[in-house]
């Protein structure tokens, strides 16, 4: 009997058996070319776990004849990468390719991914990496020169439903023992993921120990999945610019769902806070001056109060920031005011406009013609000569 996960059982070996990732393996598309043409080329794979990175690339090395050497980040030292090399070296004075898979190779620090330059240069290697993390911030700049960089994306529901079908089948599972309401579970509660999917799957074929798998017994395996959030990752990024996005756009439900996904992943709430202060002053503005009031008082609550009752607050202040007037004035102005200071940075203040607490300094025009009252305009204006004619506020 097979021991071997479901997941790693149903994994793909042709381009045919791929679901999902059209983008990259469909007609014309760069995958389906390489193997096309037997030209194997150093790629990053970029994309959430679950999306087939593993599978493209030992597919890859399998469609192209050339052997497939696989090193995780997470284990692998360097002795390994030697012994990887040494056998590369071999290989390639018989004829054949190798391609090295590094999985998550953004675990991997500087002098590590460096040593993989020379051989990738000569064409000892085809390297193709896979990670969940932005590449540009985590692969250095020689390598990621040298490599394609392929984008997958999260599996939508039908190729996820899908995959499920075709695990039902192998566990020869009629439609009455996994019914629709149940695989479109899966598929939902999977997050884009298909190890999740096939591996819920699995667990509640055993809890349903030859009974019908129901809608209940999935979520009991499945029970609850941990957001792919991470505060210092990429996704964190991806929903905080959503987030603003929404807030500035004026779609108050899509702000309150990201800002749900931030409070659910265990994002800082004085951080959220603090973005809904900038974002009063930054695309509110003048539109609605006492927005800054809210955010401030918002975030005042949040930390005197705390989660989870503060959360009241951050959904009260976000839902009003969203459905509040936008204007830009201020934010543009201050551009405008920080240009005007750093291409005039030390042009003389007016004689008038300076402060004039001695004789000597009235005598030399310091101050002169200024009245004190409110409102008062002097004839020559406010600003340097030089800047006379500006308006940071015009249209």
């Amino acid at each position: 009997m097979d021991s071997r996960p479901l997941a790693e059982r149903l994994r793909p070996e042709t381009l045919a058996d791929v679901i999902g990732q059209q983008h990259l393996v469909g007609a014309g598309k760069i995958i389906r070319e390489i193997i096309a043409h037997k030209q194997p080329t150093s790629l990053i794979l970029w994309g959430p776990p679950g999306s087939g990175k593993t599978t493209l690339a030992r597919i890859i090395a399998r469609e192209t004849g050339a052997e497939f050497m696989e090193l995780s980040a997470v284990t692998s030292g360097k002795p390994d990468v030697v012994k990887v090399i040494a056998r590369a070296e071999q290989n390639r004075r018989l004829g054949m390719q190798t391609i090295l898979f590094v999985d998550e190779i953004h675990r991997f620090n500087k002098a590590q991914q460096d040593a993989f330059l020379p051989h990738v240069e000569d064409g000892t290697i085809i390297l193709i990496g896979a990670t969940t993390e932005n590449p540009s911030f985590e692969v250095i700049n020689p390598l990621l020169s040298r490599s394609r960089v392929l984008v997958l994306e999260p599996l939508d529901v039908p190729s996820i439903t899908t995959i499920v079908k075709r695990a039902a089948a192998s566990l020869k599972l009629s439609a009455k023992q996994l019914p629709a309401k149940s695989i479109d579970l899966l598929a939902r509660l999977a997050g884009g993921d298909a190890r999740v999917a096939l591996g819920n799957l699995e667990l509640a074929f055993q809890l349903a120990a030859g009974a019908p798998i129901t809608t209940t017994i999935v979520e009991t395996a499945a029970q609850t999945r941990l957001p792919g959030y991470d505060k210092k990752g990429e996704q964190h990024y991806n929903v905080v610019s959503a987030f603003i996005k929404s807030l500035r756009g004026s779609d108050a439900t899509a702000a309150l769902y990201y800002l749900a996904r931030m409070l659910q992943a265990g994002e800082d709430p004085k951080f959220i806070a603090r973005r809904l202060v900038i974002f009063a002053s930054e695309d509110i503005g003048l539109a609605a001056p006492a927005a800054l009031n809210l955010a401030v008082s918002t975030f005042l609550a949040v930390e005197r109060i705390g989660l989870p009752e503060a959360s009241y607050n951050l959904y009260h202040c976000a839902a009003v920031l969203a459905k509040a007037p936008k204007s830009r004035v201020v934010t543009d102005a201050m551009h405008a005011a920080q240009a005007a200071a750093q291409e005039y940075p030390d042009v003389a203040v007016p004689l008038h406009l300076r402060n004039a607490p001695t004789k000597l300094m009235k005598n030399l025009g310091y101050s002169k013609g200024t009245k004190w009252e409110a409102g008062f305009k002097h004839p020559q204006g406010f600003l340097p000569p030089e800047l006379a004619d500006s308006d940071f506020f015009a249209d």
